[in-house]
């Protein structure tokens, strides 16, 4: 809420569609996660500091930030690669906890996608997860479900991990989001 009693009403800027590119690191094998602005994955081995990063796999999606339409306060989200939905396929995954846990309710669970390695890359802070969240649910009357926001630190393998990654903003409506049964 800000001071003058307003709500932020958050609205999808700066869109652009690209890549959640995955790479691993030959001489460490730590994986590294990013945001490319291209549909074409970053086949060539890169040199970062001490890293030398060879392309893993690649998925779609989009990056945007969010801006209040009452105040004009603009939230970048540079350290987000992406949003996924969970899927639901380890149960001793805290994220799936969740997701049984708000399923019956007819709540979804996204996992927002930082930067890895986690120790080298600045993750998203706990404000920025509660706006996204509150941008989600600001669109339950198309969505007509609501949205819980998770960071990527509560998936228990993120290089096991099975969550469908949002590739566009018409994947966020209720019939395509929910990818099974469960959700119809």
């Amino acid at each position: 809420m800000r001071p003058d009693n307003r709500p932020h009403i958050w609205k999808m800027v700066n869109i652009a569609s690209g890549l959640i590119v995955v790479k691993r690191c030959f001489h460490c094998s730590k994986v590294s996660t990013c945001f490319c602005f291209h549909n074409e994955p970053p086949l060539e081995p890169c040199h970062e500091e001490q890293h030398f990063w060879n392309f893993m796999e690649g998925d779609r999606t989009f990056h945007f930030d969010l801006k209040c339409v009452n105040c004009g306060t603009l939230v970048e989200f540079r350290e987000l690669v992406g949003l996924m939905v969970c899927t639901g396929c380890d149960e001793r995954c805290e994220v799936d906890v969740l997701r049984q846990k708000l399923e019956p309710q007819g709540a979804r669970v996204c996992v927002a996608l930082g930067s890895r390695p986690i120790e080298e890359r600045k993750q998203l802070s706990e404000e920025k997860l509660t706006i996204l969240q509150e941008y989600f649910n600001q669109q339950r009357n198309s969505l007509k479900y609501e949205i819980k926001i998770v960071p990527h630190e509560m998936v228990k393998n993120i290089d096991t991990c099975y969550a469908e990654a949002i590739a566009d903003l018409d994947m966020l409506d209720a019939s395509s989001l929910g990818c099974d049964s469960r959700f119809s």
